[in-house]
């Protein structure tokens, strides 16, 4: 059975997305900061018969990221699909959103380490394994505002420089796998999840992960709510 990795899982998108891979087939392994609702979440899965277990780990702290990794290969094996979705559902200590006019390397620090480093740290508990076995899929989502900084307020600026780094390391590594049968893609969302028609729903975005993972094509693939 194959395994995908949901980090940043949150009842949103996240579960969305476990339930498409799941109903295909896949194990489902949930990775967030708190334990408690991933238990919750699992148990959603698990009585939609999806086999499903929740990892506490903060993308901001490396060794809780390796070690959530590894009691999820103890459980299911290696992953064979991860993917990075670091939009907090709840306040995160440390981070802030300050206009370009009140910006500074401390205030932007901390995005970073949020988006592009722990995209980092997540993305070397699954890479190695993955070219050596000459497959697997990394999907790295952000909002828009990654891809076009003008698509948010003033007010975003920290959290358009955080995630537009990780828009370069996913593209760049899409461009160094290219032939190691790893396909490495990136998902900017130009939608507020679940606020609007039938097109921001989580159910219907999560289709478009699905649709990635057997396609396999291209480096960037925009959502934008029809």
């Amino acid at each position: 059975m194959s395994t995908i990795a949901i980090v940043g899982a949150g009842p949103g998108l996240g579960l969305s997305i476990a339930k498409a891979f799941g109903s295909h087939g896949f194990s489902v392994a949930l990775v967030s900061r708190t334990q408690t609702r991933l238990d919750a979440l699992a148990a959603e899965l698990t009585d939609a018969g999806i086999e499903a277990a929740g990892f506490a780990a903060d993308v901001m702290d490396p060794a809780s990221v390796a070690a959530a990794f590894d009691r999820i290969k103890e459980r299911f094996g290696e992953v064979d699909v991860l993917e990075y979705s670091p939009a907090p559902h709840n306040p995160v200590p440390g981070l802030s959103n300050p206009t370009p006019l009140e910006a500074d390397r401390a205030s932007i620090q901390p995005q970073i380490d949020y988006y592009l480093y722990g995209g980092i740290a997540t993305t070397e508990q699954v890479l190695s394994s993955m070219i050596a076995r000459g497959s697997g899929t990394v999907l790295y989502t952000t909002g828009g505002s990654s891809t076009d900084p003008m698509a948010g307020p003033a007010e975003f600026t920290a959290t358009a420089i955080g995630s537009g780094a990780l828009r370069t390391y996913a593209l760049k590594l899409h461009q160094a796998t290219a032939g190691t049968g790893v396909y490495v893609a990136h998902v900017p969302i130009f939608a507020w999840i679940g606020t609007g028609g039938p097109g921001t729903q989580p159910d219907v975005i999560a289709q478009h992960y699905w649709s990635l993972y057997t396609t396999r094509d291209g480096a960037e693939h925009p959502y934008a709510a029809p």
